[in-house]
């Protein structure tokens, strides 16, 4: 893709942070929107602030770990835009816990979210993005889809998980020629709700030495990039057909440090918990 102008986007997750954002500055290159998510009242103002600049915007709550309500979203984006020509599967959840203090619930949740909603959201929308002939599939991971965190093992499990189902994807597409592509998004620290929103059982006090609710405010100072500045860096990496997009320096760095450690950077994380840990006594 080398415009946004009069193409058809599909959201999830766009009732606020990145989604909202993306959905924003989309609208102000003139292009016309699908937004989707469960939160309806964010929805709601996201798809109002959108319309203000003059693009054409449906609404639907969909809750993507629901494959037949998101097979019957991408039909109703068709009907209702005439075509699409990109899906941002963004809509996503935390998780913190310990291996052994989570139940498998908290596995099955988080997957069923971070990796079914974005196998959901692809295999819903390729058929139409491929008969567009021209268009983009952009899945968001994390810099923890590259980078292994203790007490996040659910949460990493789902991430790196949707980086394989990309760059194969990716691969995919390249081989077949079908004038479309795909993009990992791998972003760091991003000014959201989601540290406030995430599960956290009280396996992580044991980990980190501090309660679960310290553990989301210790979390939130680690949030350091912006939404708005995440849509800009998201929407470049597309028009440069990018196969990975880190967001924020801190995936840079995590990004840089997984090149050079591939194995021992776990020594390092170790380590650096240990002596955290050793703080909060």
């Amino acid at each position: 893709m080398n415009t946004f102008n009069d193409q058809v986007a599909a959201i999830t997750g766009a009732g606020s942070g990145i989604g909202r954002a993306l959905a924003l500055n989309l609208a102000r290159q003139g292009c016309h929107l699908a937004l989707s998510d469960v939160n309806t009242q964010g929805l709601s103002e996201t798809a109002k602030q959108a319309r203000a600049l003059g693009v054409s915007v449906s609404e639907h709550a969909v809750n993507v770990a629901d494959r037949q309500a998101v097979l019957a979203w991408a039909g109703q984006v068709v009907n209702e835009h005439g075509r699409v020509n990109m899906i941002f599967n963004n809509a996503g959840v935390a998780q913190g816990g310990t291996t052994e203090g989570n139940d498998f619930d908290d596995y099955e949740w988080i997957m069923s979210i971070n990796f079914w909603g974005v196998v959901n959201g692809t295999k819903a929308f390729l058929p139409h993005i491929k008969a567009s002939g021209n268009g983009h599939i952009i899945n968001i991971s994390s810099v923890f889809g590259l980078f292994a965190q203790p007490g996040m093992s659910a949460y990493n499990s789902s991430k790196f998980a949707v980086r394989g189902f990309t760059e194969s994807l990716r691969q995919e597409l390249d081989i077949g020629r079908y004038g479309i592509s795909a993009s990992c998004v791998h972003p760091g620290g991003i000014k959201t709700n989601i540290a406030n929103s995430a599960r956290v059982n009280a396996s992580m006090d044991n980990l980190t030495g501090t309660n679960p609710d310290n553990a989301k405010q210790q979390f939130n100072h680690l949030l350091k990039t912006t939404p708005e500045k995440a849509a800009q860096v998201i929407l470049a990496g597309v028009l440069k057909n990018k196969r990975r997009i880190l967001i924020g320096p801190d995936a840079y760095v995590i990004d840089l440090m997984q090149r050079l450690f591939p194995a021992f950077y776990q020594n390092i994380v170790t380590a650096a918990m240990r002596f955290a840990a050793r703080r909060q006594d």
